[in-house]
């Protein structure tokens, strides 16, 4: 067991955390940064950022999360790589227990673990992610200027994100596993309208085929097992988001779908733990808003630790 009682531990590495980290260190705190993959997180899939604030040429994904790191840690944070396994509170004292059984302990945390895309999970998927396959179209869309694009789901981030794309694509399919849309009737009667969106109904995706970036999906008819060919350029999938904590086991307020219920300092219900960037519900989860939540509950942890 460690030891060292830290002031803070942040659980997760992505643009939330490393922000996160960066103005806790900067503050004086001793802080703990535990992250069970590469740091940067969901930027490590980004190959090119357009929309982030002092990069008018835009910016690698992976190249914006080194620099992150880097200037996190010139501040002496501390990161370790490993997986939560669960929380423990213990008075104002918190313990954090890794998959290797390491125990930390610290006075706040700051969980920042983020929220995974529900993967299709089908042959190609992994490979070709970030070479044309894509779960997120703020991000990724204006690289699909004039191609040919297949959206997965049918609900209402699936034609948010459809209505989106036409403003770059040549085409925009959507692919829905059902023979009607589950998505707000506004949204349906746009989709609909839209000249340049098709749809391919009971049909979902078994494959992803391309060398170097998608050029095809099999799709299979959910009713007859017919499986065809679709040649695109992309693939946008969007049936659905899990934030990531399973490890919280009930410790402190999410709402039905797992995320952390906060207040406007970003605050969950148990004092002297925060929530940041995409482990929260919020309306839109880019790098710049999770860049200001990692400030914002560096600072409510701060004024946590003044009367601690």
């Amino acid at each position: 067991m460690q030891n060292k009682l830290y002031d803070i531990i942040i659980i997760g590495g992505g643009p939330a955390g490393l922000t996160a980290g960066l103005y806790c260190s900067r503050a004086g705190f001793t802080t703990l940064l535990l992250e069970k993959g590469l740091l940067g997180g969901k930027l490590t899939d980004i190959s090119d950022i357009e929309n982030y604030p002092g990069f008018p040429d835009g910016v690698n994904g992976a190249e914006l999360a080194l620099k992150m790191q880097n200037q996190a840690k010139r501040f002496g944070l501390e990161v370790v790589h490993s997986a939560i396994e669960s929380i423990k509170l213990e008075e104002k004292i918190k313990h954090v227990k890794t998959n290797s059984s390491q125990i930390y302990i610290s006075k706040a945390i700051i969980i920042a673990s983020g929220s995974d895309s529900v993967k299709l999970n089908v042959p190609g998927e992994d490979n070709l992610r970030g070479k044309g396959v894509s779960y997120c179209a703020t991000c990724d869309g204006p690289l699909f200027k004039n191609a040919s694009i297949a959206v997965i789901g049918g609900g209402d981030s699936a034609l948010e994100e459809a209505l989106f794309l036409t403003r770059f694509a040549k085409s925009v399919t959507i692919v829905h596993r059902r023979d009607s849309l589950r998505a707000v009737k506004i949204l349906q009667d746009r989709a609909l309208a839209n000249e340049k969106i098709k749809f391919i109904w009971n049909s979902v995706v078994s494959e992803i085929q391309g060398s170097s970036s998608v050029e095809k999906l099999i799709l299979e008819n959910v009713k007859t097992g017919k499986k065809e060919n679709f040649v695109c350029d992309g693939i946008f999938v969007y049936i659905g988001l899990k934030p990531n904590t399973a490890f919280l086991n009930g410790i402190i307020k999410t709402n039905e779908y797992g995320y952390i219920i906060t207040n406007e300092n970003l605050e969950s219900s148990s004092p002297g733990i925060f929530a940041a960037g995409d482990v929260r519900k919020k309306q839109l989860p880019q790098i710049s808003t999770a860049v200001g939540d990692g400030a914002l509950a560096s600072f409510s942890a701060r004024k946590y630790l003044e009367e601690f």
